[in-house]
This record gives C-alpha cells, structure tokens and sequence, in this order.
C-alpha cells in the first residue's frame, strides 16, 4: 500500500514535518522503518530529516500488515456498498455480530471481510473496522484498508465528523416531531450488558426526527447520533418512554416480523482524507423492517 503526495508550497519542509501535517504519527513511522516500509522522496529512498521543496513527489509504503490472533475467514458473501483502496463499506445483515467473540469466533462481520479479501486474493491489508453495531442492528458499518486510513478516521469519530443515521421503529406516538436527547448514560449495575441514564454517566447526544406515524401506535423515525456511546439509542428511546420495536432488552414488544431491535444505520458521511472529497453511503431498509412497516402503514 503506497501513498503518495506532490508538495506545492515555496517554503522547504522537512519530510517528518510534513508527514505530521498529513496526521501520520511517530507510531506509523517506526513501523515503516522498522517493518518494511519505505519513504521515497521523487522516487529514491528519503530520511525524515530531508526537506521537500515545491513540486518534489513524497511517497509512503505502508508496511504489509498480518492477522493478529489467527483471524478465521468466513466466505459468507458480503454486500458491499462501496469500496476503494482505502475503505470498505458493507451492509450487515441483523444477526451478525460486528467483531469475533467467544460466542461468535468464526463468522462476525470482521471473519466475513477477511475472507472476502482471501477471495479477491488481497495482499498485505487486514480489516481495520472504524464503525461497529450491535449484533441485532443492521446497516453501513465502515472498514478502513488500512492503519494509516483507521487512523484519520479514528480522529473524525472523536471530532464528531462522521454523520451517522439511523432508522427505527418506536413505541408509541412522539408528542414533538423533533427531539434533542442529551442524557448521560453508563452500565447498568445490574446487568453485565445492559447500560441506563444516570448522572454518574458518560454524555450522549441523540437527535430524533420524526418520518412517519404508524397504524397501532407505532413511530418510525431518522435517528443522528452526535455522540456514540454502547447502546445509545436503544437507551435513549426507552428513557423516554418509547422503546424500539423488537428491542426486549429495553422494555421493546417483538412483532413479527421484527425480532430484534428495529434499528437500521441508513447513511453514512465522512471526508475522504485521500481522495478529499465527501463520501455520502446510503443503505435500504432490511426486510423485516420494510414488512413491519407495510403492514402497519
């Protein structure tokens, strides 16, 4: 994996310091050099101490990276909503969990990625997932190609750059079309998975948008998640009264044919640090969902 850069300014600049400006850290750096990496400054091999002058071409090899802890690939057949050198984006099916655990070692959405690369016969690059949902949710989940491209986006989700949407069906009528939920939220000393609204928490942000009033006192609404806390909107919504259909955890009823909590990421937009443009992912309802809705339409 090579990226590379044509520096324009008239002022020299030390390839390091360059480097810094386009967020790779000492961390990254070490690994270059250390793990077969290369800096090539206009095609032969630079120091971090060489300075580039106005038009001279930077080159960055990122090192091969392995698979830590025997990572099992599945060939479940992804769908991929979108793919470049640098990210994947895939839809997850509800079921799947995101990353491999003891109850779920060999086919999470991460063993499914792994495999797709073995099919596309990939070299070098593992998955490095950026978004994860909970098992039961489903939608665009983000995977970088990369560590380099992990990283600038890992600094996106802390500013809160990354826009994330989601759809759900609620219990119940809002009384506003439009709430702002920002409620703090921290386990649930009782449960080992549950978590709750407490002040002791952790701040959340939730913003709810209503789409659409449903037959038998169902709401399905447009979800943005300013901040991304475990089980933030399922939290939320039962706080205030209105948990998700399906979602049994927090007092949510199931209906077929939603058995799980019916909660969809539908969009995803983010700044591309390479290519420097806006990437705007948008991802249909699952089938249960849609049926739910047509039947209570």
């Amino acid at each position: 994996m090579q990226i590379s850069w044509e520096y324009v300014e008239s002022s020299p600049i030390k390839i390091r310091t360059f480097l810094k400006l386009k967020g790779v850290s000492r961390r990254l750096l070490t690994k270059v050099r250390y793990r077969g990496g290369h800096i090539l400054l206009n095609g032969k091999e630079g120091r971090k101490t060489d300075k580039m002058c106005t038009n001279d071409r930077l080159t960055l090899i990122l090192p091969p990276e392995n698979s830590k802890n025997s990572l099992i690939p599945s060939y479940v057949p992804l769908d991929v909503l979108y793919e470049d050198r640098d990210f994947l984006i895939v839809n997850k099916p509800p079921g799947v969990a995101s990353i491999p655990s003891p109850l779920h070692p060999t086919d999470s959405l991460v063993n499914r990625v792994w495999g797709y690369y073995q099919l596309k016969q990939y070299r070098g690059i593992i998955p490095h997932i950026v978004t994860r949902l909970d098992r039961d949710t489903s939608g665009i989940v983000l995977f970088a190609k990369h560590c380099y491209a992990h990283s600038l986006l890992d600094v996106q989700l802390k500013c809160h750059r990354v826009q994330k949407y989601y759809l759900a069906i609620l219990t119940g009528q809002l009384k506003n079309q439009h709430v702002l939920i920002n409620l703090p939220i921290d386990r649930d000393p009782s449960s080992i998975i549950k978590r709750q609204v407490t002040d002791k928490g952790v701040n959340a942000s939730s913003e709810i948008q209503q789409v659409q009033c449903l037959r038998e006192a169902y709401t399905l609404c447009r979800i943005q998640l300013h901040t991304g806390k475990t089980h933030q909107i399922r939290v939320h919504c039962s706080y205030l009264g209105h948990p998700l259909v399906g979602d049994s955890l927090y007092g949510g009823q199931r209906h077929v044919p939603v058995q799980r909590q019916a909660l969809h990421c539908e969009q995803l937009i983010f700044k591309h640090p390479f290519l420097d443009k806006v990437i705007n992912i948008k991802c249909n309802l699952p089938r249960d969902m849609q049926i739910f809705i047509q039947k209570n339409n």
